[in-house]
């Protein structure tokens, strides 16, 4: 089996703050990860490093063996990639801007996920709603081919219906050999989609366990992930 993403040796400050220290992490292709720890451990910078969007770091990050900034943005697709789009734009004006960002955007997917998520072509993006923006986020990270995807709190502030929808858009979509690695809250929710699990806690990685294991021990993923909190709140 392939290696989807290796780091070794990573840590990361900002404003002279440690954000990250001495994290470690390797993760095989064809999984679906869960990336868990409290408010303020580090995953979205975490992520914003793997994606290319962080620099200025110690140590290693390789997605599918790639080291080089550029290259590693070209094998992943980051669910903040709204976040640089002009919020007049509509819907269906987005496929064509990723159309010529990414070589590996289908805009036909991009027009079957949307309209499976319930959004119409024709609605700006300014006048969407935040749930409805949470699901253009998805179907505009999931229309690319890319080896990784990183899912940064896609569900957060989002309905239990809508949830679902994106839930099932999510083992619809995903390439059968990239590896997605996602972020929330809502971990009763994504547990059962989940082969792995790693958990951040005091600005590193405490711990790596195949989803499976947890189950088969009696755990709910989400008790687990607490385990490491000893009863502290990650809402």
């Amino acid at each position: 089996m392939n290696e989807a993403l290796t780091i070794q040796g990573l840590s990361y400050r900002r404003n002279q703050k440690q954000i990250l220290k001495d994290v470690n992490l390797t993760l095989p292709d064809g999984q679906i990860v869960g990336l868990l720890g409290a408010n303020a451990a580090g995953k979205t910078t975490l992520m914003r490093l793997i994606a290319g969007s962080a620099i200025h770091f110690r140590g290693t990050i390789a997605v599918a063996g790639e080291t080089e900034v550029a290259l590693r943005k070209s094998r992943v697709s980051f669910s903040t990639q709204l976040d640089g789009f002009d919020a007049n734009w509509r819907v269906g004006q987005v496929a064509d801007v990723m159309a010529m960002l990414f070589a590996d955007f289908r805009s036909e997917d991009y027009i079957q996920l949307v309209s499976l998520l319930g959004l119409s072509q024709k609605q700006r993006i300014k006048r969407l709603s935040k749930g409805n923006q949470r699901k253009l986020g998805l179907a505009v990270t999931l229309a690319r081919r890319a080896q990784l995807y990183l899912l940064d709190e896609p569900f957060d502030g989002i309905d239990v219906m809508t949830r679902k929808a994106m839930l099932n858009s999510i083992l619809q979509w995903k390439p059968e050999t990239a590896t997605m690695v996602i972020s929330d809250h809502h971990v009763e929710d994504i547990e059962r989609l989940l082969d792995q699990v790693v958990v951040i806690k005091d600005q590193t990685v405490v711990a790596q366990e195949d989803a499976d294991n947890i189950r088969a021990q009696g755990q709910s993923i989400e008790t687990y992930f607490e385990s490491f909190y000893g009863g502290e709140t990650h809402d």
